[in-house]
C-alpha cells in the first residue's frame, strides 16, 4: 500500500530525475503519451503542459496513487505495468522511478519497441541505489531476530534489480532504437528529523510497512534509526547528505 503523502514530502527531490529525463525526448508533437508508474500525477501535469494537444495516458499499479492522480485532475488507471500494451498512436512512452519493481524490465522496453511506431520514444528512470548504505541497514536489520521471523522470506532486492546503462543501450541498440543512456548521482540535500528515514519510508520501505502491524512497524523504525544515523551523519550546519543513484534510458524506435 502506497501512501501519497509520504511520496510526495521529497517531491523537489524526486521530481528532478523526472525533468532530466524528459529533457531528452524530442517528440514535438506526440499524439499520445504515456504515463507508466504515473504516481500521485504531479508529475504527469508535467507532461500534460509540454504536450497540451496529446491524448495523455497515466497507469499505475497502486490504488492510493491512482485515486491521488485523479483528485489532481489526470485520468489514471489502474494497471500491471508489465502487462501494458502501446495503443495505437503512443508516440511517447515515459516511466519515472516505477520499472525497478518489475523483474526483466530491460526485457519489457524491448518489447514496447517492437510494439511502438517507427519515431516513437521510450523514456526510462529507475534508481540504481539497491546497493546504498540505507538499503544495506534495511537488509541488516530484516535479518535480525524478531524480524526475519516476522517478515519470514520476504524478499528483499538485492543483487542485479535493474541493469547498467551500457547494458539497457545494448538491448535497445539491437531492438532497432537509437539510444541515449546515462547514469547521475544527485547528493540531495536533506533537513529535518530522520530524514532518510522519512524518504525511504514512501518507497523501499513500503512492502515492510505492509507485513507489520502498527506497533511493530514503530519498533522496526526505531531500530533503524541509529543505523540510518550512522551512515548518513547530520552535518555542523544541520542538512543531512542523501547520495542516490539514477539510470536513465532514452530511445527512439526505428531511429
Amino acid at each position: 500500500m502506497w501512501n501519497p503523502q509520504i511520496y510526495l514530502a521529497f517531491a523537489d527531490h524526486r521530481g528532478r530525475p523526472f525533468f532530466d529525463l524528459l529533457a531528452r525526448v524530442g517528440a514535438e508533437s506526440p499524439r499520445r503519451v504515456a504515463d507508466l508508474g504515473c504516481g500521485p500525477g504531479n508529475l504527469t501535469e508535467q507532461l500534460a503542459r509540454r504536450w497540451p494537444d496529446a491524448e495523455l495516458e497515466a497507469v499505475d499499479s497502486s490504488p492510493e496513487m491512482v485515486a491521488a492522480a485523479r483528485e489532481r485532475g489526470i485520468d489514471a488507471e489502474w494497471g500491471d505495468i508489465s502487462a501494458w500494451t502501446p495503443r495505437p498512436g503512443t508516440d511517447v512512452v515515459l516511466s519515472n522511478a516505477a520499472l525497478q519493481w518489475i523483474p526483466g524490465q530491460a526485457d519489457l522496453m524491448v518489447r514496447w519497441a517492437g510494439q511502438l511506431e517507427p519515431g516513437a520514444w521510450i523514456a526510462v528512470q529507475v534508481p540504481g541505489n539497491f546497493d546504498a548504505p540505507s538499503h544495506v541497514a534495511l537488509r541488516w536489520l530484516a535479518d535480525q531476530e524478531p524480524w526475519s521471523k516476522i517478515l519470514g522470506d520476504f524478499a528483499f532486492r538485492t543483487g542485479k534489480v535493474v541493469e547498467t546503462p551500457m547494458r539497457y543501450a545494448e538491448l535497445l541498440t539491437g531492438a532497432g532504437c537509437t539510444v541515449d543512456a546515462w547514469e547521475t548521482t544527485y547528493i540531495h540535500q536533506l533537513s529535518g528529523e530522520n530524514p532518510v528515514l522519512n524518504w525511504i519510508s514512501g518507497t523501499a520501505l513500503t512492502p515492510v510497512r505492509d507485513q507489520l502491524t502498527d506497533d511493530q512497524w514503530q519498533q522496526f523504525r526505531a531500530e533503524l534509526i541509529p543505523l540510518l544515523d550512522e551512515a548518513y551523519p547530520v552535518r555542523p550546519d544541520g542538512r543531512t547528505y542523501f547520495p542516490f543513484r539514477r539510470i536513465f534510458v532514452v530511445a527512439q524506435v526505428g531511429g
